[in-house]
């Protein structure tokens, strides 16, 4: 991007490509998903991300490594299929290009058996659900409601929740109720106004914990929480937000869940694939664009209601 916008931002731009430098490897890039946090960076939130134009957006990338940085340590090979999460907010970090020069500790092997556009949703989305449940920090037996079951980190907070032996109540439209059941939710009530009493009726005295990836807000979810449990956020708040009058008051915890604690670590990543690997995960892509298509992209990722993540090819 040359500006800050809405989708028609987005353009393609020749740049050189970046090489490997020392600790580094690149990839040749073959898809990277479109988040919903990629709007951010594209309509000017972050503000700037490089000393000057084009700005590049992109969290997440999958492709196959074919640089490695003079000096590198790694298993890692030319050839190798691999996945990776970004940071936009860093120069070079963005993941829509068709070459992305990374530290070799923030990228690992792609799940086998994957497609590149299935390896691109896992790393940021799978590093988010797994650092919000670590701040939940439930024990097995325990009930974690989660809002937006049905997207892409609130599908995968509630299968490695299932996975820990949590029990999960899901906030999902009806229509998919049997979605978030496949993935493992013991309960579903309706979205919208009124979910958490909803929750309270399925769970009297309230689940121990709430992971909104829904954004709902955690003033609208704290009454389905019981006084001393965790609210765990995932974007921005503002004036949806509980006050800290009443944190104190319930003795709850309100955590933010900032994914970039989590990025650069090679060991979560490889746990990501192994879960994958063994089932644990599903991977759902909603759709695939050519890169020179990342406005179309956009808006119909900002007009709501996908299922999986839409990822860009190159």
């Amino acid at each position: 991007m040359s500006r800050f916008g809405g989708p028609e931002a987005l353009r393609v731009f020749d740049v050189p490509a970046p090489h490997a430098g020392p600790g580094q490897v690149r990839i040749r890039v073959r898809a990277a998903s479109v988040n919903p946090g990629d709007r951010y960076l594209r309509n000017g939130a972050l503000g700037p991300t490089s000393p000057a134009p084009p700005y590049v957006p992109g969290m997440e990338a999958a492709g196959v490594i074919d640089e490695i940085g003079p000096g590198t340590v790694t298993d890692l090979r030319v050839g190798d299929r691999v996945m990776a999460a970004s940071n936009p907010t860093l120069p070079g970090g963005g993941a829509y290009a068709q070459y992305l020069a990374l530290p070799v500790h923030a990228v690992a092997p792609a799940p086998a058996g994957t497609t590149h556009a299935e390896a691109a949703t896992l790393p940021m989305n799978g590093l988010t659900a797994q650092l919000a449940l670590d701040l939940a920090g439930l024990s097995a037996g325990q009930t974690l409601a989660v809002t937006g079951a049905a997207g892409v980190v609130g599908g995968f907070v509630t299968q490695m929740a299932r996975a820990a032996g949590w029990v999960v109540v899901a906030v999902a439209a009806p229509a998919d109720e049997q979605l978030v059941r496949s993935l493992g939710a013991d309960t579903v009530v309706p979205r919208g106004a009124g979910a958490a009493q909803r929750i309270l009726s399925t769970v009297p005295g309230g689940v121990d914990g709430v992971v909104d990836a829904a954004a709902i807000g955690s003033a609208a979810m704290a009454p389905a929480v019981r006084d001393g449990g965790v609210i765990v956020t995932l974007l921005g708040e503002g004036s949806q937000a509980i006050g800290p009058d009443e944190l104190r008051r319930r003795s709850l915890r309100k955590l933010p869940a900032y994914v970039p604690e989590y990025m650069g670590d090679r060991s979560r990543l490889d746990a990501l694939r192994s879960q994958v690997e063994a089932g644990g995960l599903i991977l759902r892509v909603a759709a695939a664009f050519p890169a020179d298509r990342a406005a179309e992209a956009h808006r119909l990722m900002e007009a709501g209601g996908v299922r999986g993540r839409i990822v860009l090819e190159f």
